[in-house]
């Protein structure tokens, strides 16, 4: 990273955090720990060929929070001042001492926090002129209007770059921090006329811009999803397997997630509750989390607490084995952390030996889903119940789309009914997963 790249170089951030916990200290705070973050990002947008929105964004900030024994106090500030440093950390301690003690809170355990820095490749700048942007999004939207006649209007092809570094720091020794970058191109256009119309949208993001698909690639592929979404009509009630495309197949993940957090068992708002060393999944699903990938879009050596982050295996065989906590979620479910704080970070589902063609022929017959609508998750019952688009399907082929459905179950019973994950993952975020296919939902249509 270039020091150049941003208003604050490292050594300066790393500075003014240690100000912040010497000066929590001086005031009687028993502990501190604090954020210090710098970011900037520029967005372009183009619309039938002409510019619809240019965005640029620079931001900073700190957080502080302190503790008088076990009460709280945190407190934010955009300024960088000496003083308004002082005064954030003063009104952290006014707040502490008007809040109720937690015996849940305060810093992890030293011997937990993240001590040696590590390297992950994670920060790739695009130097991009807002011309060569505008040129982006217009190649984007000009190779979906090349597929078809049909491909009659557009919500805007758009490029985006961001930019950020921080650090963060504890009055237990711990300092860390790093810069990071991520880049999108994105494209949304409308096929068909009159009340025919269908919409789609596709979009690539990487850390690095060189491994984005090319623009003319994502505005091809989103004109073609949008094409094979006319004629779509409703499907009758009934039940079948249910093919969830790779995007929305990380939905799904993230249910999982969501009710195996820390957050929610402490809460008892989860059906996962006092499920740790039971069958979750069917038994030829495997998730690990790796928070070390290269490049990895969920990378970090450390969480939001500074404990330092590791490989761990969180279901096997169908079963799991980890839940993902903070060390005040652990604390309240009187369990250690598991460097979660924050979210997870690289969940890899051990992908199958089929593509998304060879699951369509494996479920036969049923529905593809490649659109989910609301959000119609009960996580205490596991209700689950979505708005859905997609295709049906016959004897192993796509025959025609399908609109206006609902697609409901069970999360407890789809976990268990995963007859097949694919290898198809399309990596965006914190899950890495392929298409899955599910062995039986009601699907509520005509």
């Amino acid at each position: 990273m270039s020091d150049q790249d941003f208003s604050y170089p490292q050594d300066t951030l790393r500075r003014m955090a240690q100000d912040i916990l010497d000066y929590a200290g001086s005031r009687g705070a028993s502990a501190c720990e604090t954020d210090v973050s710098e970011g900037f990002g520029q967005s372009v947008t183009v619309r039938l060929g002409s510019v619809e929105t240019i965005e640029y964004n620079r931001d900073k900030g700190v957080g502080v929070t302190v503790y008088l024994g076990q009460q709280r106090g945190y407190a934010s500030t955009s300024d960088f001042s000496r003083q308004a440093l002082r005064t954030t950390v003063d009104a952290a301690l006014s707040i502490a001492r008007f809040t109720a003690p937690d015996e849940a809170a305060g810093l992890p355990e030293p011997e937990l926090l993240a001590r040696k820095p590590m390297e992950l490749d994670l920060y790739h700048p695009w130097r991009l002129p807002v011309e060569e942007a505008i040129d982006i999004a217009r190649r984007c939207e000009a190779a979906a209007f090349a597929v078809s006649p049909l491909v009659k209007n557009s919500e805007g092809a758009s490029i985006s770059t961001h930019q950020s570094h921080f650090v963060s720091a504890n009055s237990l020794g711990f300092m860390g921090g790093y810069a990071s970058s991520r880049h999108y191109i994105s494209c949304s256009v409308i096929a068909g006329e009159g009340d025919a119309m269908q919409r789609d949208d596709w979009y690539t993001t990487k850390r690095g811009a060189a491994e984005l698909a090319s623009p003319e690639a994502v505005g091809d592929y989103v004109a073609r999803r949008a094409l094979s979404r006319l004629s779509a009509r409703q499907v009758p009630t009934c039940e079948v397997p249910v093919l969830f495309e790779a995007p929305l197949a990380s939905t799904l993940i993230g249910n999982f997630v969501y009710a195996a957090s820390g957050g929610s068992l402490y809460r008892k708002s989860s059906f996962l509750q006092d499920s740790l060393g039971t069958q979750v999944f069917a038994p030829h699903i495997h998730i690990s989390e790796r928070p070390h990938l290269p490049r990895g879009l969920a990378s970090s050596p450390f969480d939001d607490d500074g404990v330092a982050t590791r490989d761990r295996e969180v279901v096997e065989a169908g079963v799991l084995k980890g839940y993902f906590l903070s060390t005040y979620t652990a604390r309240k479910l009187g369990m250690q952390t598991t460097g979660n704080a924050g979210g997870s970070h690289n969940l890899i589902v051990r992908p199958g030996r089929h593509d998304l063609r060879g699951l369509i022929k494996l479920m036969g017959r049923g529905l593809l889903v490649t659109e989910l609508l609301g959000q119609g998750v009960n996580y205490l019952t596991g209700d689950y119940s979505r708005g859905a688009s997609g295709y049906w399907v016959e004897n192993g082929e796509i025959r025609y789309p399908v609109q206006e459905i609902t697609i409901a179950g069970s999360l407890k019973d789809m976990l268990r009914g995963i007859v097949a994950v694919g290898n198809d993952a399309l990596v965006r975020g914190s899950k890495q997963v392929g298409s899955i296919l599910v062995d039986r939902m009601t699907v509520a249509g005509a």
